[in-house]
């Protein structure tokens, strides 16, 4: 018989190792009921309504605004982002995070790398891209966040007096090893780089622009840029039928060189090295009755674009997940098939059965260092009372609908392990907000930039997760 603090249970007690695993549990439990130390939890939470810690730091930059992608680890195991702002006097800055110091080193002004200091003109004011590494380098690209708000859309913003057009995004490296950075080539049509990817294979950069839609790639052998047209009507730089959101996620076949993407009309789009042509796959989109029913002449979601796409090596896959739908996909570019393979919105998310919250869908969706792990921040409700807080009804301008909770999932690809590891709140109890980034460090910490109050200012800063994360 074991009694402790009033709870009685019986045991019998056969010579067999279920016993023994049966004792040790009801010993442990016991410590824990007497006021011992209770046994650590594994990482995965299926419900979804665990915490997760996570530390916010002070980059030392109070402007500091909206970013979206524009993290990432590299090889030399430091995390490399780069915070935005939306003045006309101040450009992005670029951070170095070292997680062993746990220091930050400021490495340079995105305008004076671009070359532009003094130029008096629109700045560079945000990175919405990854760094993609190839040859001890690090590749990104720039991008405008000065907008002139006209007929309730952002519009490239309009120079005050003494100032002078935005210039054009700019393709960069960054060497890992001198420190050094260099401006590669600007877009010709004067538009920010709002999406990017890279061919390190074949030393090759791809970009599509912003408001406007221009696909365009860039030899780093032969240092030409090309442009091959608009792809998707007039893309965000009008409103009416030629009106369409731009893909923010691209993937590269490292077998041919292809580079895949999508339009708002669910056309899925392949670049084709070998032609050097912009082509519409036939036989299969992503107009499929799970993502919901979209207008592609709407500004308030993505449509049917995909949100966010990585290369899966193992199977020559792209997985990607939805926009406002949350669903996981892939699509085998050889078979041209599209599969739809779970949802993978918070488990909140889920039992309300509602979209997300984020009216274009989450971008912080990567493979983690195992090359099996997706790793992925989406939102969740949250209740006050019982009641589910509820946000505005249609959100312009890719902002969230409302309050919401972060969650992290992790989806293991071989076995399909869907793990939904709960909220993520800061020390103080705050949680992380405006969220749409995201980076895997070597030790399996999970980073991010987001937005946080601290001492009456609200500023977009760095998040860490501390890892490692179970998965599987």
């Amino acid at each position: 018989m074991i009694k402790t603090n009033g709870w009685t249970g019986l045991v019998t007690l056969p010579r067999t190792r279920w016993a023994f695993a049966v004792l040790t549990a009801l010993a442990l439990t016991c410590l824990v009921l007497a006021g011992g130390q209770q046994p650590q939890k594994p990482a995965g939470n299926p419900s979804g309504s665990g915490r997760l810690a996570a530390r916010i730091y002070n980059s030392g930059f109070d402007l500091a605004h909206d970013s979206y992608n524009g993290i990432s680890a590299a090889s030399d195991g430091k995390i490399y982002y780069v915070l935005s702002s939306q003045t006309i006097d101040t450009g992005a800055q670029v951070y170095q995070f070292d997680p062993a110091t746990e220091k930050i080193k400021h490495l340079a002004d995105l305008t004076e790398i671009c070359g532009e200091k003094g130029l008096k003109a629109i700045p560079q004011n945000k990175s919405h891209v990854r760094f993609w590494e190839a040859n001890g380098k690090l590749y990104f690209a720039s991008h405008i966040g000065y907008y002139t708000i006209k007929n309730g859309m952002e519009t490239m913003g309009d120079p005050p007096a003494g100032y002078k057009a935005y210039p054009g995004g700019h393709f960069l490296s960054y060497d890992l090893a001198t420190g050094k950075f260099e401006n590669l080539v600007v877009d010709p049509h004067g538009e920010g780089i709002i999406t990017m990817t890279m061919d390190p294979a074949r030393g090759r950069l791809y970009g599509i622009t912003w408001p406007t839609g221009y696909f365009i790639r860039y030899d780093l052998h032969t240092k030409e840029l090309k442009d091959l047209g608009l792809y998707s009507e007039l893309g965000e730089s009008v409103r009416g039928p030629k009106y369409r959101t731009l893909c923010r996620s691209m993937a590269v076949d490292p077998r041919d060189g292809s580079v895949y993407f999508t339009n708002a009309d669910g056309d899925i789009l392949r670049y084709r090295y070998d032609r050097d042509v912009v082509e519409k796959v036939d036989g299969e989109d992503l107009r499929k009755d799970y993502f919901g029913v979209y207008d592609p002449t709407s500004s308030g979601t993505m449509g049917y674009n995909w949100r966010q796409v990585a290369w899966y090596a193992p199977e020559n896959m792209i997985y990607g997940v939805h926009g406002n739908s949350g669903y996981l996909f892939r699509f085998d570019p050889r078979a041209v098939r599209v599969e739809v393979l779970d949802r993978i919105t918070s488990r909140p998310s889920q039992r309300a059965g509602m979209y997300d919250e984020f009216s274009y869908g989450y971008l912080g969706f990567i493979l983690g260092q195992d090359g099996k792990t997706l790793n992925y921040l989406t939102g969740g409700p949250i209740y006050r009372s019982g009641k589910r807080v509820a946000g505005k009804s249609v959100a312009q301008k890719g902002e969230s609908k409302g309050e919401e909770d972060l969650h992290l999932i992790t989806y293991y690809i071989p076995t399909g392990k869907y793990i939904d590891h709960g909220a993520i709140f800061f020390p103080d109890g705050q949680r992380p907000k405006e969220v749409n980034s995201i980076a895997v460090g070597k030790d399996g910490s999970v980073y991010a930039l987001a937005a946080v109050t601290q001492n009456g200012h609200s500023r977009t800063d760095l998040m860490r997760i501390p890892g490692p994360i179970t998965s599987h």
